[in-house]
């Protein structure tokens, strides 16, 4: 009974370390990268992106604007399906990304340097480390050394250069446009609108709502390099994935499960699912054993790389991933002049503008073209002074914001910007200051003119009213004396009597 029991034991401990090891392989496992989809043929030696370099001048490609801010706009539409292409049922991914500049971003696995040192890591590897809520395989790399090809700039570092090698190209630049096709060294190297996320691919998908693939593979390989491999890549079926947006400027991620020549899709399938989604540019990503789709930190895709035990399938190990995030500021630091809020930028002081308040704006007359604006306002030239630099210097004054005092002789004025005396001769120079002097005193006895008119006014305004007071308080000391009453009918008859004793009798015409 002792021994049945050991021998239970020690089956249930084999078990449980078999079933351990399996789910470790099953999770974790190195691929053996045998699911190879080489756009190019390996006996020549060739890797992607070899094609004509372009260093200077424009390249065929679309510019297309970013989609309107929409606050708490970003966060990733993720759509899986399961669809018919000719008899075979497909299984895959579609994310939508409603804000691109704010939400998207191109990672090097292991993070920044990884390209620089040839460090490979899983999708999943990545997508967890950067706080991915989607991510999926990216560009194509060299299998060998795990070396990164093509252009690659990441959150605004330019990671890898191809030197101008033409191949399909898909960016975002710093205020949010879109661009896909084909660009220069010196377009990818703009510093006036620089990339802030790019990443190449082989096979221009879709241009500008078309179906593109033939055109794509003249321009990105000559005809005469051709060998055959290059069409087998267009045409062949297997896992594939694609980067590239929409009519509403929202970028769109595709992936779709398969194994070359044995189940999924070719570039022409691919391109007409795309159309059919409302997308009018896109390019074709890496595929094969390296596309791998994540979602919230689990693998949510099917491998066709098998595990080194053969048993398994396990993700393959990448150069590069692209990356679906909660909405960031970009700049990450809003360029030190605001804060990051809910993924945009909240610029602080009065004059810093623009989505990563990188950008100082003094206002609609920027200092009248006579001053620089600045963090505390606008710093004017040499002759100007105002707010707004718009006022010249007034006489006697010069420099910068006419801080400085004119230092000639005879008080004679100097040039507003440079400070220099008058070139006239000091004798017209004295000949003005004479007459300065002249009208200062002309300007003096008017003054003093008008003044003694002023007093005199009032003297006399005093006088009268002096006088006028006088005259009513002597009426008032009469008014209250003594009076004679003399009535007027003893008046009269004195001046009767004196009449009668005129001589000679005369006689009165007006007696009875």
């Amino acid at each position: 009974m002792a021994a049945s029991t050991g021998r239970g034991r020690l089956f249930l401990l084999a078990l449980l370390g078999f079933l351990r090891e399996a789910s470790g392989s099953l999770g974790a496992g190195p691929s053996r990268d045998d699911d190879l989809l080489l756009p190019y043929p390996r006996a020549r030696a060739r890797v992607p992106r070899d094609c004509t370099r372009v260093h200077a001048g424009s390249r065929e490609h679309e510019s297309w604007p970013p989609p309107p801010g929409t606050p708490g706009a970003g966060g990733p539409a993720v759509h899986t399906f399961v669809s018919h292409f000719g008899d075979r049922a497909v299984a895959g991914h579609l994310t939508r990304v409603g804000a691109p500049l704010r939400a998207f971003s191109v990672l090097e696995p292991g993070g920044p340097g990884g390209c620089a040192v040839k460090r490979r890591a899983t999708v999943e590897e990545t997508a967890r480390a950067a706080g991915c809520s989607a991510a999926q395989n990216g560009g194509f790399f060299r299998m060998s050394t795990g070396e990164c090809l093509g252009n690659v700039v990441s959150d605004g570092r330019l990671v890898s250069s191809s030197g101008g090698l033409q191949n399909a190209q898909f960016g975002i630049r710093r205020d949010g446009t879109l661009v896909t096709g084909y660009l220069s060294e010196e377009e990818v190297l703009d510093t006036e609108n620089p990339f802030v996320q790019l990443l190449s691919g082989v096979v221009w998908l879709i241009r500008n709502g078309s179906v593109y693939i033939n055109e794509s593979q003249a321009t990105e390989c000559d005809e005469t390099q051709e060998t055959g491999s290059f069409s087998k890549f267009v045409n062949v079926i297997s896992a594939r994935t694609a980067v590239g947006h929409d009519r509403k400027g929202q970028l769109v991620l595709f992936h779709a499960d398969g194994q070359t020549e044995q189940r999924g899709i070719n570039l022409w399938e691919m391109a007409e699912f795309l159309l059919k989604q409302d997308v009018v540019n896109a390019i074709n990503l890496d595929g094969g054993g390296s596309a791998t789709f994540v979602l919230n930190g689990t693998l949510a895709s099917y491998p066709s790389d098998h595990c080194q035990d053969n048993m398994w399938r396990c993700p393959r190990r990448v150069s590069t991933v692209v990356c679906v995030h909660e909405p960031r500021c970009q700049p990450p630091d809003c360029h030190g002049h605001g804060t990051c809020v809910e993924g945009r930028c909240q610029c602080t002081g009065r004059f810093w503008r623009g989505a990563g308040c990188g950008e100082l704006d003094c206002g609609p007359s920027n200092c009248s073209g006579h001053g620089l604006c600045t963090e505390s306002g606008c710093r004017c030239e040499a002759g100007w002074m105002g707010t707004n630099c718009s006022e010249e210097c007034p006489l006697g004054w010069h420099g910068p914001g006419c801080q400085k005092p004119c230092e000639c002789e005879h008080q004679c004025p100097c040039d507003p910007q440079t400070g220099n005396c008058s070139v006239s001769p000091v004798k017209q120079c004295l000949q003005s200051f004479e007459q300065g002097e002249a009208s200062l005193f002309t300007r003096t006895a008017w003054l003093a003119l008008t003044l003694a008119l002023v007093f005199l006014l009032l003297v006399s305004t005093a006088a009268n009213v002096a006088l006028l007071l006088g005259s009513r308080a002597e009426r008032l000391r009469h008014l209250d004396g003594d009076y004679v009453y003399h009535p007027l009918r003893e008046m009269n008859g004195e001046l009767l009597a004196a009449e009668k004793e005129q001589p000679g009798g005369s006689c009165n015409p007006f007696k009875d």
